[in-house]
């Protein structure tokens, strides 16, 4: 057995050569042409061959590089404008939209936009997969025979004779499907033509011909693409969330973006400023990594209200990676990854435009714009702003419900690509924001040392450009190699009644990343060195504060991939801090899906930050409590405490099946997250502090979560989940539950399309108790229980297209109008010593309607685009 193996090896390793001593008269061509899957590997290598002289093709799914063999009868320009035909974007040519959505969903690259090698890669990108059968299927084409002639027949059902297991052909007739044990009857049948069956004995392809029973003058296959994916491919737990999502909910940033998904929870940091936060695994977003195409967006003085500055509509889509990401994208990420993708200049719409209303006052405005300079040179032109010139007063207790506001965000984006392998993308965005908050009676126009209301003010200034470049090696195919770099400065003044903080932020990210494989496509590496730089400058209450960080870093990360069905991503980083020294960051991701399509997947890895502990609890301003700060230094380093450090180790399992002909989803998570060394907040000790310390004893999280979709009929999807969350920490030598973090939480979306052009959305979330934060030391008045109670919210949304040229929508948040009873204690006496906002357990803001909303989306070439239209 072993003189067989080696012979079979060495006839693979020396096959090429004998090629190519056969081919002397060859010439080699590598291009780039953009795919998504095995299926579009099919397309691109068949349709390649079909081009007068090319003689073979092999096409590269991680590189997206088609390399192909050809004689002097070949013309290059044949060959691309071919490949955009069936759907598949090249360097020169762009496929037709209704080409490109009438692809089966796998093949829908333009989703996660991956252009050029290494610009673009999320979290949990999937590398490539080499030909051949699956071990334990059966696969083929179905053709339908008319007069002499065959062709290949799509939306053709197959399935196995007695079950509800089956499979649907794509739109070149193939299928391809998993043995079921003890059934041996493959069924195939379509409308109007005769069923047939084919005895299966074992694992292999078929050709099989439907007979013309019924002449049928028009068929159209139509898939809906869901705006949330859960990923079963690839060995990251990952969802991928399209502008169709966004568009359920009157989300108007990114903090508003995740009310329709179960993964994520928003609040809002204090009563007051209206602030707005998430948590993923019951712990605060701040151990989620949140970037921007793979840089970073979130984090220094952007992570108080940074995720109110990237518009809704200039999301194309989000990646959602659930617990420690890449060791690619860095060190930080701790409960997961939320990456977002900008529209592009290339794909962008020649004029959007955006018009939004609420009924608490706030106007918005969005103006997007792209223009092809020529055919390597495209920019895009992005515009918000936002106006709340006043704000209402609903529960009576002196205090503005919302924050006026009048804010403005601005980027510039080029991107541009030669025929050589060569993509450059770079821009600038510009924020500007002007927040006041507090008493009704309080004027911002006026000195606050001169009044007697109480205010609250946080004005924020940021600039950031990027830059980002890639390069495809023509004359190696799998190899590229990517460099990432972006700039900002970040400028923040802020005060709360008379205290006050000013906030500068420098910082500097770059990033270079180099892909290969050793051998073949079944093991791929990525390498590189990146380097972070911030520089902060911070004063608060007349003290002043500095701190420099610089993190060089190295990585490597390991794929391998067998058959797709076992996968494994080993990665490890080293970075050396100078303030903290060197610390090393180890990943590992498991997937291993079985013959019946179940994935099973487990993943370990360290996580480690560097707290912000003023900044990140800058809403505890919004009280009375003194800041205390103990076992951390100060002066020249800022406020300093040691890194937050954490191991998260998780496992999934998810199953794809068919009941009554309808797809259904079942997934079950378990993420366990341990911290070696924290920073815990502490609230319980004493009433008028809020005091920062190390960790003394244990601290972990426990978050289980299982989650079922389905599609009931036509474009009749619910989406159900459960999540129990068991967060303790040792506070003061004793094991508390985490103050606001609900061990339950059950979440359902609803949603309905109908023929004409409306849709129905609705989300209800049934939130259960919440611990409180120690209060008996308060005046018995100010005094609050120990739990909180459990509640639900319901948010809804109906929306209506009109012909492709506008959309229009009304939609309500918090429809069953419940709002926490006196959400600030003491709002009377703001200056004295019992004024807390900062105590949210629940909904400070009641219902609230939107209004007037208006979408207008007008393509390059003078037609309407409807993103909303899969």
């Amino acid at each position: 057995m072993k003189t067989i193996k080696l012979m079979v090896m060495v006839l693979i390793m020396i096959s090429p050569a004998l090629h190519a001593q056969k081919s002397d008269s060859m010439d080699t061509l590598s291009v780039w042409v953009n795919g998504a899957c095995g299926m579009c590997k099919d397309r691109i290598e068949s349709n390649a061959l079909k081009i007068r002289g090319v003689q073979s093709a092999v096409w590269d799914l991680s590189t997206k590089t088609l390399t192909i063999r050809h004689n002097d009868k070949f013309k290059e320009d044949n060959l691309l404008y071919a490949l955009a035909s069936v759907g598949h974007d090249t360097r020169k040519y762009t496929a037709p939209d209704a080409v490109y959505n009438a692809l089966p969903a796998c093949c829908h690259y333009r989703t996660v936009e991956s252009h050029g090698a290494e610009l673009e890669h999320g979290p949990g990108d999937r590398p490539g997969s080499g030909p051949g059968l699956k071990p334990g299927t059966v696969a083929g084409t179905v053709f339908e025979r008319l007069d002499e002639d065959v062709q290949p027949l799509p939306g053709t059902n197959v399935y196995w004779s007695g079950t509800l297991t089956g499979v649907t052909t794509d739109a070149e007739g193939r299928f391809e499907i998993a043995l079921q044990p003890g059934v041996r009857t493959l069924v195939f049948s379509f409308v109007g033509l005769g069923t047939d069956s084919v005895l299966v004995e074992e694992p292999g392809m078929l050709e099989v011909e439907l007979s013309n029973a019924t002449t049928l003058e028009e068929v159209e296959i139509v898939y809906r693409r869901p705006g949330t994916r859960i990923e079963l491919d690839g060995a990251f737990d990952l969802q991928r969330i399209d502008n169709k999502e966004l568009l359920k909910a009157a989300c108007c940033n990114l903090s508003e973006s995740f009310e329709t998904n179960p993964s994520v929870d928003a609040s809002v940091t204090d009563a007051v400023t209206g602030t707005r936060q998430i948590e993923m695994l019951g712990l605060a977003g701040k151990y989620v990594q949140i970037t921007q195409e793979n840089m970073p967006l979130i984090r220094g003085l952007s992570s108080l209200n940074g995720l109110g500055f990237v518009p809704g509509s200039w999301i194309d889509g989000i990646q959602l990676n659930t617990g420690t990401g890449s060791v690619v994208n860095g060190f930080e990420s701790i409960t997961g990854q939320i990456n977002v993708e900008l529209k592009k200049p290339k794909n962008g719409e020649a004029l959007y435009v955006n018009l939004y209303g609420n009924s608490a006052g706030m106007s918005e405005a969005n103006v997007n714009t792209a223009v092809d300079l020529n055919e390597h040179l495209s920019t895009g032109l992005l515009v918000h702003g936002k106006f709340q010139p006043f704000s209402l007063d609903h529960n009576m207790d002196g205090f503005m419900d919302h924050p006026a506001e009048k804010s403005g965000v601005f980027m510039n984006r080029w991107s541009w690509f030669n025929d050589k392998g060569l993509e450059t993308r770079f821009g600038i965005k510009a924020v500007t924001s002007r927040t006041n908050s507090g008493q009704v009676a309080y004027d911002p126009e006026q000195n606050p040392e001169d009044q007697s209301a109480w205010g609250a003010a946080l004005n924020t200034d940021r600039l950031e450009a990027f830059l980002k470049m890639g390069k495809v090696f023509p004359d190696k195919p799998f190899s590229s190699v990517g460099f990432q770099v972006s700039g900002m400065v970040h400028d923040m003044d802020a005060f709360f009644g008379r205290r006050t903080y000013t906030g500068r932020q420098g910082s500097l990210y770059a990033n270079l990343i180099y892909q290969g494989i050793l051998g073949n496509t079944n093991h791929q590496y990525r390498t590189g060195a990146s380097f972070q730089f911030d520089d902060y400058a911070e004063t608060f209450l007349a003290e002043d504060y500095r701190m420099r960080e610089a993190i060089p870093g190295v990585f490597l990360e390991y794929t391998y991939n067998r058959l797709d069905r076992f996968t494994v991503v080993s990665g490890i980083r080293a970075d050396r801090h100078n303030l903290y020294g060197l610390f090393v960051t180890p990943r590992l991701h498991l997937r291993y899906a079985t013959l019946d399509g179940t994935v099973f997947r487990a993943m370990i890895g360290r996580g480690q930050r560097t707290p912000n502990v003023l900044l990140e609890n800058l809403g505890f301003l919004a009280s009375s409590r003194e800041f205390i700060f103990e076992d951390a230094g100060s002066g020249d380093q800022g406020i300093r405490m040691n890194p937050e450090v954490a191991w998260n180790t998780g496992a999934s399992v998810a199953r794809e099946f068919n009941v009554s002909g309808k797809t259904a989803l079942v997934k079950l998570d378990y993420y366990y997250t341990w911290f070696t060394n924290q920073v815990i907040v502490n609230l319980d000790r004493r009433t008028d502090a809020v005091i920062f310390q190390s960790l003394d004893g244990p601290s972990h999280s426990h978050s289980l979560q299982a989650q079922v979709n389905y599609e009931w009929f036509r474009n009749f999807n619910t989406r159900l989940a459960y999540r129990f969350n068991e967060v303790t920490q040792s506070i003061d030598g004793t094991m508390l539950s985490q103050a606001m973090t609900p061990r339950n939480r059950a979440f359902l979306n609803v949603s309905y399309e109908t023929a004409g052009r409306w849709m129905f959305d609705a989300t209800l979330t049934w939130q259960g108790a919440k611990r409180i934060p120690d209060t008996r030391m308060n005046p018995e008045e100010f005094q609050l229980d120990a739990f909180s109670p459990d509640y639900f919210l319901v948010n809804s949304q109906i929306s209506k297209s009109f012909g492709g040229k506008f959309d229009v929508y009304a939609g309500a948040e918090n429809l069953l109008d419940f709002r926490q009873d006196s959400p600030i204690l003491d709002a009377a006496n703001p200056f004295g010593d019992n004024f807390d906002a900062s105590l949210i357990w629940g909904p400070v803001f009641g219902r609230k309607s939107s209004h007037g909303k208006e979408r207008r989306k007008i393509s390059k070439n003078g037609t309407v685009q409807l993103t909303d239209k899969q």
